[in-house]
C-alpha cells in the first residue's frame, strides 16, 4: 500500500516495503516480469493540518515530503518500478479521480442528499461512518462527533453489498485473505436476516395522523414482549412533533452530540403504537409508548426499533434508564413449560435473556414453541389476518459520504446551476483544478478556503450558460487511494485512466501488502470501485474475479519499540535518564533501579522511537533488511531491538568470507567455468567434473550410468547436497507460499554453516560447495541484495572467466534467476531412512536406520532382525529393547528373549511396516485390575485419559503406573505424589505434558533462560541461538514425568490456531516450563515454575462454565428461582456461588505449580511443606484428603468424576443428591 508523505519514513514503512521489495525480487529472479511500483497517498486533513500550522501551502508541504521521504526510501536498498510513481495530488491524477466521480453519477451511484451526518468540530469536515470510533470520536482529531444535518454528497455502495459479502468467501478461500479481515469485513458490510413488521401509530390529537411504523427485527419470537418504540432523532415522525414541541427540539439538538450508546431517551406525549399481534393474547401489551432515542440510526432499517427490555440487553439498559420501576416481561425462557416471573428493578434476576429458546407456557397460542418455529408462525398469522409482516434482509452498511468541507483533496466536479441543478463538469474540461492560494491563505485557518474564494466557485453552467457556482466540497481520500493500482499499470496515459488492454492484462493485483488497520476503510472502498470499474469498458475482463482487485493480502503486524519506566510511578524514560552501557542490564541514572521494559508502538510520548535511517547507517540496509524479517513471522507484532543485530550481520560476514578468495583457498577449481545453466543437475556435474580431472576418456565417461557417478561422492558430499536441496524447496515455499520470511533467514543462515563445515573429502568436493554457494547467494539474494551482489562477483571472481555465451549474462545475481530444486536426486543420495517406532500402536521415538537394499536377497526375519539391531545402538532403542533395563524387558513375564529377533522378549512382537520405516513393538496383554480400591498408586495399570497420535479426541487407554517403570525409590515417591495431585483435580484439569517435539521452546523463552544462567546472548550469533534451541529441544523428557502424562501425539494433531486453542483441549504444560528450569537454577537466580496466562485463562474459562452449567441444570430441574449469586433461599440451597470459582481457581492454580515442582525435579520437600499454611502437618493432611475424595476412580464415569471434584470443593457445596435429582453432572468438554 502506498504511504500518506509525512516526511519522516519510520520503521512501519520499512517493514511493510522489505516484505514487498523481497517478494518483487523473488517473482524476478523466477522468470515473472514484476511490476513493483510506488506512489504517494498525498491529498488529506494531516498534511492540510501541519500545512496550516507551519503557513506554508499544503502543496509545498506535501512535495516537500515526498522528497525527504523518497531519499530514505532509495536508501533501504528496494528495487522499485520509479517510471510508475503517481502523486494522488498531481492534476494529471486526480483527474481521472474526478472521471471516475462522473462515471458513478450517470451510472446513479452517486447522489446529493441532506443527512445527518457526522462532524469533525476540531477539523471542521464531515466523516464517514468509518471515521468514527467506537467511542464516537474523530479517527483524525480525537474530537467528539457533532450530529448535523447537511447536503452531501454519496456513493451507493450499498448497490454492491451482496457481492461485496458473497465475494469475500473465495477471497479467504486457500487462506488468500487473512480471516480475521475477512471477517472484519463480513461484520461491517453486516448482513442480518430477520422479519419487517407494521406497527400502527396513534396520535392523542385529532388533528394529526401518521402511516404505520415499519420495523425490522431479527427476532419476531420476541414480539409477545414488546414493551416500547424508538424513533430515530431524523424521522420524520420525530421532525414533525418538533415543529410543535420546544422541549423535544431541545432534546434532539442536544443528542446530536450525544455517544451512539446513549440511554437517554424522549417520551413522545400523544404518540403511541400498537402491537400488531395484541389481538392474539391478551397477555400482550397492546398499546406501546413511543420514545426518541440517539442509538436509533435514520438509515437503519426505517429508523424505527421495537424495544424488548426482557431480551435484549440494550433496550433492558433503555428501558430501565427511562421508564424506571416498570416490569419487565420475560416472553421465552431456556426450558419448555416455564413462566418466569417479570424482572424487578433493585433484584438480583433483574437481567435480560438474551439467548433463543421456548415461548413460556402463558403465552396459549405459541406456549413452548422453539423461538424459530413460533417467528415463522407469527408471520403467517399476521399475514393471514391481513397485517403486513414479511422476511426480509437488512445490512449495516451505509452509502460512502465522500464529501469533505478542506481544501487539499480533488475537487467534485460538479457545477450548481439555477436552473438546471447541480450538473457535471464536462470530461473535457477535466481536471478540475484547486486554486493556487498564497501561503498566507492558510495560516491558522480551518475550514473550507474553496467555499470563501470567489472567484474560483464563481463560473457557468455547462449545460445553459447562465452563471453557477462550483461545488465547494472536495472527495474524500479513500477515493483517491481506491483505484490508485490500476493507475500504475498506465501511469502516463493522458487519455484515460487506464487502458483496458492494460487492466485486462495486469489486473487483479497479484500480491498486495499492507496493515491490517485498513481492513474496513481503504480495502472495502477499494473493492467496491473495483468492481464498479469491472462492469464498465475500463476494465473488460474484470468480471472474470468478480470485480477483486486483490489476488492475495498479507497484512504485516507492528513495529514495537523497546520502552522503558520507572517501576516506582510508570513514568516513560528518555534514553538520557537510562544507562545502557550494559544493554542486558540497563538502570535509571538517578536512583540505580532497573527500569520496568517492556515494548509498545511507538510514540514520541513513550521516547521509545526508531529512525530508520540512523539505523541503516550504523547497520547497513541488508543487515537491517534480514533482521527486520528474522525476528518475528510476518504477521506478528516485530518487537525491534537493534542489539540483536550483530547476529545477522555475522551471518552475512561469513557468507561474504566464505565467496571470497581467502574463504576459497582449499578449493581446487582449476579449470572450472561457470555454465551457463546455474542449476546443472548433479549427475551432469559430476560427469563435467570427472572428465577434467581424470584421465577416463569422454566416451567412457559418457557410457557411466547415473548411479555409478553419484557413487564417486562421499558421504560429506551427498549430505551438503542434499542440504543444499531441501533449503532451496523449503525456502522457495517459504517465499511463495507460507510467506514465513523469519524461517527463510534462519533456513539460510544453518545451510551457510553446512557449507562451512564440510570438509574436502574427494575430487568433486570443491565443486559442490562452489554450487552450494553459488545457490546460497541466490537465495539470499532478494533479502539481502548487496551482499549477494558482493558474493556473487566474489564467487565469479574464483573461476575461470566465462567465455562469451558461456555464462556471461550472469554477471549480476539477479539474472542467474532463483535456484530450482532438485529433489528427485536425494533417493539416490540417501543411504538410511527415518523409522518411527511404535509400542502398542503408540508413537515413542524416531531413529535413522540403514536402507534396506531392494536388491538384498534378506527374508521378512532377516528384515525384521536387522532393523532392531539397529534401533537397540539408538537411544530410544536402548530405552526399550536393551536386556534387563529396557522397558520391553521389565514388562516381559517370560524374560526370555525372542527365539527368532533375540533383541525382543518372548512374549513380545515387532511388526515391520515399509522396509522400515514403521516398526510396531506388540508387549504382552495387561493385567486387569480390581476397581474402587483405596490405594490407586498401589495398582500395576490404571485407566487414565490420554491423547492418541490416531486421534484428537481424549479417550481411556491402558498405560502403567510409575511404579513399575522406574525402579529409583526417589523417582516412585515423585510419581506417586504426582498421581496424588492430579486424584486432587478432575480428569478435565489434569495437566498434559507437551514434548518440545510437540511444541518447540519458544526463543525468548530459550534467551531467558541463558541470560539468567550468565550468558550474554547479545554477544550470540543467531546460528549460536539456533543450536541452544536445537540443544534445549533434543533434552530428554526428565525422568519425573510418568509417560500416562506426557502428550502422545505429534504437532499435526494439534489445532492451528495456537497455544490458546492448545490449552482448551488438552490442560498442557509447556517445555519450557520445566525443561529450562535446571537450566535457570543457579545460585544466583530464584527461579521457579509459573503458570501462564493462557493456562491460567484456560483453567478459570472451565470452572467458570462447571459452575455456570451445574446452576443450570439445578435450576431446570427443581424450578428455583434464577439467583446466580449463591444466595440462599429455601429452594436455592445448594447452587455454587461466585466464591466457588475463586476458591477452585486458586485450588488448581497451586496443584499445578505443585506438579511443575515435581517434573522440574525441584524436589518433593519444597512441594510438601508449600502445601498448607500451617507447614508439613498440614500438607500431609490435605494430601490425604485429596487421596482419599470420594473412595472412587475419577476416571470410571464422568458422573463419579464430578462428584469428586464437588466433594473437594468442600463444606458448600456437597450435592450428594445429584444421582436422586434425576440428572448427570454437567460434562466439560
Amino acid at each position: 500500500m502506498f504511504p500518506y508523505p509525512s516526511g519522516t519514513l519510520h520503521l512501519g514503512h520499512l517493514r511493510v516495503y522489505t516484505i514487498s521489495d523481497v517478494l518483487a525480487r523473488f517473482k524476478r529472479m523466477q522468470g515473472f516480469d514484476v511490476l513493483h511500483p510506488f506512489g504517494w497517498d498525498a491529498f488529506g486533513l494531516p498534511a492540510e493540518n501541519a500545512a496550516i500550522e507551519r503557513g506554508v501551502h499544503p502543496e509545498k508541504w506535501t512535495l516537500q515530503n515526498i522528497e525527504a521521504m523518497k531519499s530514505q526510501i532509495k536508501m533501504m536498498g528496494g528495487r522499485w518500478s520509479w517510471e510508475s510513481e503517481i502523486r494522488t495530488c498531481d492534476p494529471d491524477y486526480y483527474k481521472h479521480t474526478q472521471r471516475i466521480f462522473l462515471m458513478l453519477y450517470e451510472r446513479s451511484l452517486a447522489y446529493q442528499a441532506e443527512s445527518l451526518v457526522n462532524y469533525d468540530p476540531v477539523d471542521r469536515t464531515v466523516l464517514a461512518n468509518e471515521q468514527v470510533d467506537a467511542n464516537g470520536c474523530s479517527w483524525r482529531s480525537g474530537a467528539k462527533v457533532e450530529k448535523l444535518m447537511l447536503k452531501q454528497w454519496f456513493l451507493k455502495i450499498k448497490e454492491f453489498q451482496e457481492p461485496l459479502l458473497k465475494d469475500l468467501d473465495a477471497l479467504a478461500k486457500d487462506g488468500k485473505w487473512p480471516d480475521k479481515v475477512v471477517a472484519m469485513q463480513k461484520n461491517w458490510i453486516g448482513k442480518s436476516e430477520g422479519t419487517k413488521l407494521a406497527f400502527d401509530v396513534r396520535s392523542a390529537t385529532n388533528d394529526q395522523s401518521f402511516d404505520h411504523l415499519e420495523v425490522f427485527t431479527t427476532r419476531a419470537d420476541t414480539l409477545f414482549g414488546v414493551q416500547y418504540l424508538a424513533l430515530s432523532l431524523g424521522h420524520p415522525i420525530v421532525q414533525k412533533e418538533a415543529l410543535n414541541d420546544a422541549t423535544l427540539r431541545a432534546f434532539v439538538d442536544r443528542a446530536k452530540g450525544l455517544p451512539p450508546d446513549s440511554k437517554d431517551g424522549f417520551l413522545l406525549p400523544n404518540i403511541t403504537a400498537e402491537n400488531p399481534i395484541a389481538g392474539l393474547d391478551p397477555s400482550v401489551q397492546a398499546t406501546l409508548p413511543v420514545y426518541v432515542a440517539p442509538y436509533v440510526l435514520d438509515d437503519y432499517g426505517s429508523g424505527a426499533v421495537m424495544g424488548v427490555p426482557g431480551h435484549d440487553t440494550r433496550d433492558h439498559a433503555f428501558w430501565r434508564a427511562n421508564a424506571g420501576d416498570a416490569p419487565i416481561r420475560l416472553v421465552v425462557t431456556t426450558k419448555p413449560g416455564k413462566t418466569p416471573p417479570p424482572l424487578i428493578p433493585g433484584s438480583e434476576q433483574d437481567r435480560p435473556m438474551t439467548a433463543r429458546g421456548y415461548i413460556t407456557e402463558d403465552i396459549e397460542s405459541f406456549k413452548n414453541l422453539p423461538s424459530h418455529k413460533a417467528a415463522r408462525q407469527l408471520v403467517s398469522k399476521l399475514k393471514s389476518l391481513g397485517k403486513f409482516a414479511e422476511q426480509a434482509e437488512n445490512w449495516r452498511l451505509r452509502d460512502w459520504l465522500i464529501s469533505r468541507q478542506r481544501y487539499w483533496g480533488a475537487p467534485i466536479p460538479i457545477v450548481h446551476c439555477g436552473s438546471c441543478g447541480p450538473v457535471p463538469v464536462p470530461e473535457q474540461d477535466l481536471p478540475v483544478e484547486l486554486p493556487n492560494l498564497p501561503d498566507s491563505f492558510f495560516s491558522g485557518k480551518k475550514g473550507n478556503p474553496l467555499a470563501e474564494d470567489e472567484n474560483w466557485k464563481k463560473t457557468q453552467c455547462p449545460k445553459c450558460g447562465s452563471a453557477a457556482e462550483r461545488e465547494t466540497d472536495t472527495m474524500d481520500t479513500f477515493m483517491d487511494s481506491s483505484w490508485y493500482f490500476f493507475r500504475f499499470l498506465d501511469a502516463k496515459n493522458e487519455n484515460a485512466l487506464i487502458d483496458p488492454r492494460k487492466a485486462n492484462e495486469g489486473m487483479s493485483v497479484d500480491l498486495y501488502v499492507g496493515g491490517v488497520e485498513h481492513a474496513i476503510l481503504h480495502l472495502l472502498y477499494a473493492r467496491f470501485i473495483s468492481k464498479f470499474l469491472a462492469s464498465t469498458a475500463t476494465w473488460p475482463d474484470g468480471k472474470a474475479v468478480n470485480g477483486e482487485p486483490f489476488k492475495q493480502l498479507i497484512t504485516q503486524g507492528m513495529v514495537h519499540g523497546e520502552t522503558f519506566t520507572d517501576p516506582a510511578n510508570g513514568r516513560f524514560l528518555r534514553p538520557d535518564e537510562l544507562d545502557l552501557s550494559v544493554a542486558s542490564r540497563p538502570f535509571i541514572k538517578a536512583t540505580g533501579q532497573t527500569p520496568t521494559v517492556s515494548y509498545e508502538k511507538m510514540s514520541k510520548s513513550k521516547y521509545n522511537g526508531v529512525d530508520p535511517a540512523v539505523t541503516i547507517a550504523t547497520f547497513g540496509a541488508d543487515a537491517t533488511r534480514a533482521h527486520m524479517l528474522f525476528q518475528a513471522p510476518m504477521g506478528d507484532i516485530l518487537e525491534w531491538d537493534a542489539k540483536k543485530i550483530t547476529g545477522v550481520q555475522r551471518w552475512l560476514s561469513r557468507l561474504v568470507r566464505l565467496t571470497a578468495a581467502s574463504g576459497l583457498s582449499d578449493l581446487d577449481l582449476a579449470g572450472f567455468q561457470v555454465p551457463t545453466n546455474p542449476d546443472l543437475k548433479l549427475s551432469e556435474l559430476v560427469k563435467q567434473i570427472v572428465k577434467s580431472r581424470t584421465e577416463k576418456s569422454t566416451q567412457h565417461v559418457e557410457a557411466e550410468l547415473d548411479e555409478e557417478l553419484l557413487s564417486r561422492l562421499t558421504r560429506q558430499d551427498m549430505e551438503l547436497w542434499i542440504k543444499t536441496q531441501r533449503t532451496i524447496a523449503s525456502v522457495t515455499a517459504s517465499y511463495s507460499e507460507t510467506y514465513s520470511l523469519n524461517t527463510i533467514v534462519s533456513d539460510l543462515m544453518i545451510l551457510t554453516n553446512a557449507i562451512n563445515d564440510t570438509p574436502q573429502s574427494s575430487i568433486t568436493t570443491s565443486y559442490l560447495k562452489w554450487y552450494s554457494l553459488a545457490h546460497l547467494t541466490r537465495m539470499v539474494a532478494p533479502i539481502a541484495p548487496g551482499v549477494a551482489e558482493e558474493a556473487w562477483h566474489l564467487l565469479k571472481g574464483s573461476t575461470v572467466p566465462a567465455s562469451t555465451g558461456e555464462g556471461a549474462d550472469h554477471n549480476t545475481v539477479f539474472a542467474a534467476g532463483f535456484p530450482i530444486a532438485d529433489l528427485d536426486i536425494i533417493p539416490h543420495l540417501t543411504h538410511t531412512t527415518k523409522c518411527v517406532v511404535q509400542v502398542d500402536g503408540k508413537r515413542k521415538f524416531e531413529a535413522e536406520i540403514q536402507k534396506i537394499n531392494a536388491q538384498a536377497s534378506m527374508d521378512r526375519e532377516d528384515i525384521t532382525r536387522s532393523i532392531l539391531e539397529q534401533l537397540l545402538e539408538t537411544d530410544g532403542g536402548k530405552e526399550w529393547l536393551a536386556q534387563e533395563s529396557g522397558k520391553a524387558w521389565k514388562l516381559s513375564k517370560t524374560k526370555q528373549p525372542h527365539p527368532i529377533y533375540q533383541v525382543v522378549p518372548d512374549d513380545w512382537q515387532a511388526i515391520i511396516v515399509g522396509d522400515g520405516r514403521l516398526c510396531n513393538l506388540v508387549g504382552p496383554k495387561p493385567m486387569k485390575t480390581k476397581k474402587n480400591t483405596t490405594d490407586p498408586s498401589a495398582k500395576p495399570v490404571e485407566e487414565v485419559a490420554t491423547v492418541s497420535s490416531d486421534s484428537k479426541e481424549q479417550r481411556p487407554v491402558r498405560v502403567l503406573t510409575s511404579d513399575s517403570n522406574n525402579n529409583d525409590p526417589a523417582l516412585q515417591e515423585v510419581h506417586k505424589l504426582v498421581d496424588t495431585l492430579m486424584r486432587a483435580l478432575p480428569r478435565y484439569l489434569r495437566p498434559t505434558y507437551m514434548p518440545p517435539s510437540v511444541l518447540p521452546i519458544p526463543r525468548s523463552a530459550i534467551s531467558r533462560a541463558l541470560i539468567d544462567s550468565g550468558y550474554d546472548t547479545d554477544e550470540m550469533s543467531a546460528e549460536e541461538l539456533a543450536s541452544w534451541e536445537r540443544e534445549f529441544s533434543s533434552f530428554p523428557t526428565p525422568p519425573e514425568i510418568a509417560p500416562k502424562y506426557i502428550f502422545d501425539g505429534s504437532l499435526d494433531d494439534l489445532p492451528a490456531q495456537g497455544r490458546k486453542q492448545v490449552c482448551s483441549l488438552y490442560n498442557p504444560i509447556f517445555p519450557e516450563q520445566v525443561k529450562l528450569l535446571p537450566h535457570h537454577h543457579s545460585p544466583a537466580t530464584t527461579m521457579c515454575p509459573t503458570l501462564k496466562s493462557v493456562q491460567k485463562q484456560s483453567i478459570g474459562t472451565k470452572i467458570r462454565k462447571y459452575r455456570k452449567s451445574y446452576n443450570e441444570r439445578y435450576y431446570a430441574e427443581l424450578d428455583v428461582a434464577r439467583d446466580m449469586t449463591g444466595n440462599e433461599n429455601e429452594r436455592g440451597k445448594r447452587i455454587l456461588p461466585r466464591k466457588f470459582e475463586q476458591e477452585k481457581i486458586a485450588q488448581v492454580h497451586e496443584l499445578w505449580m505443585k506438579i511443575m515442582y515435581l517434573w522440574a525435579g525441584l524436589g518433593i520437600e519444597s512441594v510438601k511443606g508449600s502445601w498448607g499454611k500451617g507447614g508439613e502437618k498440614d500438607g500431609e493432611d490435605n494430601a490425604e484428603k485429596a487421596n482419599n475424595i470420594d473412595k472412587v476412580e475419577t476416571d470410571k464415569e464422568d458422573e463419579d468424576a464430578a462428584n469428586a471434584w464437588v466433594q473437594l470443593a468442600g463444606e458448600n457445596p456437597n450435592p450428594t443428591n445429584w444421582r436422586k435429582m434425576g440428572h448427570r453432572p454437567p460434562k466439560w468438554e
